[in-house]
């Protein structure tokens, strides 16, 4: 998708952001393709991404993300379902009813689908933390210390990224929201610390 925008941008910088999932999808592809990746992109950021997938799973299975967790599944599962309904045999239909947990979940549907041995496998090998040491793209790395879904404890430090990279975990924000200000709260800020970054990094 990059590559098919790139064509299109003449001389214009391209950006690309991904958030929570999506911008660990995102960082994967970063720190794979390395000095490659600017022919596709002038800059990155990844908000809210969990890093370890592991420690990131756990998390979610426990407490009140457990409220969320179910939530989430009642999106997750008509949408596999419907998959198999379409490629019968793809998926374990009866063991797909029974899911209650996102590990469940990877489990039964995602690492049989991208070919990986099970949740632990696709969490191992999945996780972009090993990869950011590699991405030559200037890319900010957003997350805030108190996401619900990620373990502070599980975020990299500086010295083990590029110095592509640049890591932003500001005590408040949780997952995705970054509100400030006083009670409901405006959600600017996260917007104009993304094309603040972006502009920084205007070169093609």
């Amino acid at each position: 998708m990059l590559a098919a925008l790139a064509t299109r941008r003449d001389a214009r910088p391209l950006f690309a952001v991904g958030v929570s999932l999506g911008g660990s999808a995102l960082l994967n592809w970063l720190g794979r393709a390395g000095v490659a990746a600017h022919r596709n992109l002038s800059a990155a950021a990844a908000v809210s991404a969990p890093l370890d997938l592991t420690a990131a799973g756990i998390a979610i299975g426990r407490g009140v993300n457990r409220i969320y967790s179910r939530h989430f599944l009642q999106t997750l599962k008509p949408k596999a379902l419907a998959m198999e309904a379409r490629f019968p045999g793809l998926l374990d239909r009866r063991r797909l009813r029974g899911v209650r947990t996102m590990r469940e979940f990877d489990e039964t549907v995602t690492a049989p689908l991208h070919g990986f041995a099970g949740a632990d496998d696709y969490w191992l090998r999945g996780s972009s933390t090993p990869w950011l040491a590699t991405i030559a793209v200037p890319t900010l790395v957003l997350n805030a210390k108190n996401d619900p879904f990620i373990p502070f404890q599980s975020l990299p430090a500086q010295h083990e990224v590029s110095e592509a990279v640049v890591l932003e975990q500001p005590a408040h924000g949780g997952h995705c929201g970054f509100m400030t200000g006083p009670a409901p709260g405006r959600l600017d800020w996260l917007p104009r610390r993304l094309t603040g970054f972006f502009t920084a990094h205007r070169s093609p």
